[in-house]
């Protein structure tokens, strides 16, 4: 393998296979590694699962940086009374002008939904914030959850349904995410000043450790060295006359029919908050949100 080169990854072996029992997952240390909190990590076979006590919560991240393609974990998030607390899967570059696409699980009081907050941050700046109820409780069961990136769109899906679209809009003269290689990362922490009912609804620890489940890790991207240029990663990561990339096809460049349907049905029947039609913030509506067809 070339270091001056950036490497497509495909996760797929026979061993994993076998070991996992789906051709496109793979363990956990495979692809990832802990950044903080080593205590507070269970492995158990596929399964991972983070804990969040009164001491610390914990994170980890992927080993490798990418430019385009998709990512997938499945997480079962914090049971029972989960109020102040954030599970967080979302992909990131470095830097004070970072690029960025998060999913931001907010914790509730028993009986209360979870809301799933998304962000898209464009050279370092974010403040794009949507919110919305998912239609099953997602402490219940695994469910997937996927960050699809390519030249034209980036996609938040959640078991494969579209519930985001933030669209490369170049053309109108608003800044794209397309040439920072981004880490892959997730982390539970408490965020009680904010994350439950605008901060009013606190952590009681007394319902301490809070854990979140992780089992499924898939990554189908473009891995770039970091000792290449960014500008060099996009060109090799992008598709050329001599060879084609899965993510710049066609059929993934904009949303199918069916696709496009299943994201107004998110829109109409789920969603609690859209940066676009917060007025109290935005006394112009952001350019984005003028453009985008969703």
């Amino acid at each position: 393998m070339s270091m001056v080169s950036c490497l497509v990854v495909l996760v797929v072996s026979v061993a994993v296979a076998t070991a996992v029992g789906s051709v496109n997952s793979s363990r956990f240390d495979e692809l990832f590694q802990p950044t903080w909190a080593l205590d507070h990590f269970t492995y158990d076979g596929e399964l991972l699962q983070m804990k969040l006590d009164n001491y610390s919560g914990a994170g980890f991240s992927s080993k490798s940086k990418y430019m385009y393609g998709k990512v997938t974990t499945q997480i079962k998030l914090v049971e029972g009374d989960s109020a102040g607390t954030v599970t967080a899967f979302y992909m990131s570059s470095e830097g004070p002008n970072h690029n960025e696409f998060d999913f931001e699980f907010l914790g509730n009081t028993t009986g209360e939904p979870y809301l799933v907050q998304t962000n898209v941050y464009v050279n370092g700046v974010g403040n794009r914030e949507q919110r919305l109820n998912l239609w099953f409780d997602p402490t219940k069961d695994f469910h997937s959850y996927s960050l699809l990136w390519n030249q034209r769109q980036v996609v938040f899906l959640v078991d494969d349904t579209p519930i985001r679209v933030h669209s490369n809009l170049e053309h109108r003269g608003i800044p794209y995410p397309k040439n920072q290689p981004m880490g892959v990362y997730s982390s539970i922490w408490n965020a009680d000043d904010w994350a439950t009912q605008g901060g009013r609804v606190k952590t009681d620890w007394t319902h301490a450790p809070f854990v979140a489940s992780y089992k499924g890790f898939q990554i189908d991207a473009c891995a770039c060295p970091s000792t290449v240029a960014a500008a060099e990663n996009a060109r090799r990561c992008s598709s050329t006359a001599e060879k084609r990339y899965w993510w710049d096809e066609p059929t993934v460049s904009e949303l199918s029919l069916h696709q496009s349907h299943q994201l107004l049905w998110v829109r109409a029947k789920h969603m609690v908050y859209d940066y676009c039609s917060d007025a109290t913030r935005f006394s112009v509506t952001p350019m984005e949100c003028q453009h985008h067809r969703h």
